[in-house]
């Protein structure tokens, strides 16, 4: 199966390593399967670029506590989907892109023939429900389109979307018995009592309104929608298995059939059909975060007609327009593969949060209108701050401005007046640590993309930092660290609101506030507070200034760590790479730490503490798939060895990248494992957002033009390029050969030509 598969992901009508230009489809080169088998939790089902539909399909149903206690299996499916199953339970409209946390997987709907069933049964026994087995022979997922065959009814099932309005196409065998489930049970991120209520209301024979409320990882998410029948059902019903619908008068009526109102905790809904062969049953469902009239205005102005084709070339054709930004020559197919799919899935996240007339849900659980901005959901910021928005602010700096505008709009509605930490749905998540919304608004405002009341921004960040009630924050204020024995994950924390202040000094600074730089400027410095000269490594202290006493730099848990160890996490002071190195023992003693990182062996014990974490994710004790780690191969930038970082990126790109289902060594995390990708493809990677500065690589290809929205164009050309020849010889800016391994944001936006001279051999002096 797995050379079949590779055979049909790389076998297309054009060579992949030729040069793109403006008129090649570059939908060809995305594999959405990619990221689907273990650990990237990617889906593979229908979305437009930064889309709030996700159309995709289910393989299981996995509950969240088993026998009372957490169930790890949840953890797989994260995204809805895994690649090794056999069985698809439907079809849900909402969907994370590789995330560590699951929620979402709203709506689902299920087509089947014969003997009604509204159980989805057991992935070991799907004849026992709706569920039905399939094949990857017939499954193809493209931008915007997937298909499969639901074996178990010889239905062809085919997803599309619009922005706001997922499409299904049903092609059914003749039968008496054809039916569309409607489970509003089902979810991602699944307990007992997830669904605070659902609503469905039949407004005729082909129209059908509603709503799903829920208390998951979002506190307390509601979703609205409408869905639209081609072909008018003669029967439909219900099953209300919490049994917890109010009566009434209602108790008059027959309410599990033909009754127009559906209300309960626990609904599964079903609309009945007679098809003849090959007959298409069409829906149209879209959703809105503030009312059905919303969902149906939605459905009316993105789809008014009932061609699928031409939605989907229409998707496709904006996913064309999105990946033509950067056009590459790769030296390979699998490179030309990978880049593409990084590409896709780098404009997936975050979604659109707001109805096509621009209202939408605030934190605040009012209605609200966005006004001149696109309102935005889905921050994983903990993840994305990194890469992914940097990336933004470079291709495609409108929707990174717009995204900090909806920030700012969270940052309005809060209670607490603070930032975005992790949001979705109007809710805050509160999951990580860090206040990293400062790090994408101090990012744009560095690199002058700041369409947006600065001061206000500013004044955001600030009262975000000063928020004393907000985990430890109180502390670091007070002791200049978190004190491990008042607040864990103390030495995370502590190293990320360095950075985080030294970000609101760079901002202030450019905005002239002198008194905030200065306050904010001394707090950047508390990542020395948390340094044990003794052992080399950044170590829990205590609120009596001692260090914790039980230590172990190569433990995950309970050693004031999150997501990392002491290994990982002391390298972390992306705002001082120069005096973090010469804190921990100067450039010699520096460089054989991360050569250390990089081959040393970590034991069993290491992969049982945390269920994230698997040998195909980790090099040494560099974890690619935790994103703390993704700056650390560049750093031997700021040493006498930057060669070793031209050595250590080409050898990440290839052990955690691939195009095969399991093609991503660690979750994709809302596109920054991508962004990752992109940028070390090109030659270069934002190791200190909030800075105007990129660290050189050694690029993975042999020519790149970025097009940028301000008009101009930047060139990454390579001589001498392959697999082998990974050494920089030499760069050249503009005619201008470079003395060190940087570059700045303007020389991007300004336009031009970088040349990288590659070898087979270390150019050690090629820096001076």
């Amino acid at each position: 199966m797995k050379k079949l598969l590779f055979h049909v992901l790389c076998c297309t009508q054009l060579p992949l390593f030729a040069q793109t230009a403006p008129d090649v489809n570059l939908t060809q080169y995305v594999k959405p399967i990619i990221g689907t088998q273990k650990m990237g939790h990617t889906y593979p089902g229908a979305t437009v670029p930064f889309g709030m539909v996700q159309l995709s399909p289910e393989t299981d149903t996995i509950p969240y506590e088993m026998n009372g206690k957490y169930n790890p299996d949840v953890y797989k499916y994260c995204a809805g989907y895994q690649y090794d199953d056999k069985t698809i339970t439907g079809f849900s409209h909402t969907h994370f892109s590789g995330t560590g946390h699951s929620d979402l997987g709203d709506f689902l709907i299920m087509p089947t023939t014969g003997a009604l069933q509204l159980n989805p049964g057991t992935a070991t026994q799907p004849e026992s429900g709706y569920r039905s087995t399939f094949s990857h022979a017939t499954e193809v997922a493209e931008p915007d389109y997937y298909k499969v065959k639901l074996d178990e009814y010889n239905i062809q099932a085919e997803l599309t979307a619009s922005n706001r309005v997922g499409f299904h196409q049903y092609t059914f065998p003749q039968t008496d018995q054809a039916h569309i489930i409607l489970d509003l049970m089902a979810g991602i991120y699944n307990y007992e009592n997830k669904n605070v209520w659902t609503f469905v209301r039949v407004e005729n024979d082909t129209l059908v309104t509603g709503f799903r409320q829920t208390n998951g990882w979002g506190r307390t998410r509601i979703v609205y929608f409408a869905m639209s029948f081609s072909k008018p059902f003669y029967r439909y019903g219900h099953k209300n298995y919490a049994h917890d619908v109010y009566r009434g008068f209602y108790g008059k009526f027959d309410q599990a059939h033909n009754f127009p109102e559906m209300g309960g905790r626990q609904i599964r809904a079903y609309f009945d059909f007679k098809t003849t062969a090959g007959e298409k049953i069409k829906i149209k469902f879209a959703l809105s975060p503030v009312s059905t009239a919303g969902a149906l205005n939605n459905l009316r102005t993105e789809i008014p007609h009932w061609d699928f084709d031409k939605v989907k070339q229409d998707g496709q054709a904006l996913w064309n327009k999105e990946l033509q930004k950067i056009a590459i020559k790769a030296t390979s197919p699998d490179e030309m593969l990978n880049f593409y799919t990084a590409m896709y899935h780098a404009f997936l996240s975050p979604t659109t949060y707001m109805d096509a007339d621009g209202g939408y849900r605030g934190l605040d659980q009012n209605n609200h209108v966005a006004k001149g901005f696109t309102n935005y959901t889905t921050f994983s910021l903990w993840d994305t701050y990194r890469a992914l928005h940097p990336l933004f602010n470079i291709i495609q700096p409108k929707r990174n401005a717009d995204m900090i505008q909806s920030m700012l709009a969270h940052y309005d509605q809060s209670v607490h007046k603070m930032l975005p930490v992790w949001s979705h749905y109007a809710n805050e998540n509160w999951c990580m640590t860090g206040y990293h919304s400062v790090s994408v608004i101090a990012d744009a405002v560095i690199k002058g993309n700041a369409p947006f009341d600065v001061d206000h921004a500013l004044e955001a960040c600030v009262n975000t930092a000063r928020y004393k009630l907000y985990d430890g924050i109180e502390y670091y204020m007070q002791y200049g660290y978190v004190p491990e024995d008042k607040n864990s994950s103390s030495v995370s924390k502590t190293l990320e609101y360095a950075y985080d202040d030294w970000c609101i000094a760079q901002m202030a600074k450019k905005l002239n506030r002198t008194d905030i730089y200065n306050e904010f400027i001394q707090r950047a410095a508390n990542f020395k507070h948390v340094y044990d000269a003794g052992t080399g490594f950044m170590r829990p202290k205590m609120s009596d200034g001692s260090f914790r006493k039980q230590f172990d730099a190569l433990t995950t848990i309970n050693q004031g760590f999150i997501e990392g160890n002491a290994w990982n996490y002391s390298l972390y002071v992306p705002q001082a790479p120069a005096e973090m190195i010469q804190m921990m023992g100067g450039q010699e003693r520096f460089v054989q730490h991360l050569d250390s990182l990089f081959t040393m062996h970590l034991p069993d014990e290491f992969f049982a503490e945390t269920e994230d974490i698997t040998r195909d994710g980790i090099i040494g004790n560099y974890v690619h798939g935790n994103e703390p780690s993704h700056h650390v191969a560049y750093l031997y930038n700021w040493t006498h060895a930057p060669w070793k970082t031209q050595e250590r990126v080409r050898m990440i790109l290839k052990k955690m990248y691939k195009p095969a289902p399991d093609g991503l060594g660690g979750n994709d995390d809302c596109g920054q494992m991508s962004a990752w990708y992109i940028f070390t493809t090109l030659g270069f990677y934002p190791v200190c957002p909030g800075s105007d500065q990129y660290a050189l690589g050694s690029p993975a290809m042999e020519h790149a033009s970025l097009q940028l929205e301000n008009g101009k164009t930047f060139i990454i050309d390579t001589k001498g390029q392959s697999d082998t020849n990974v050494y920089v010889q030499k760069v050249v800016l503009n005619g201008r050969t470079l003395t060190q391994p940087f570059i700045t944001h303007q020389d991007i936006m300004n336009g031009g030509q970088l040349t990288f001279y590659m070898g087979a051999k270390p150019a050690k002096k090629n820096y001076q």
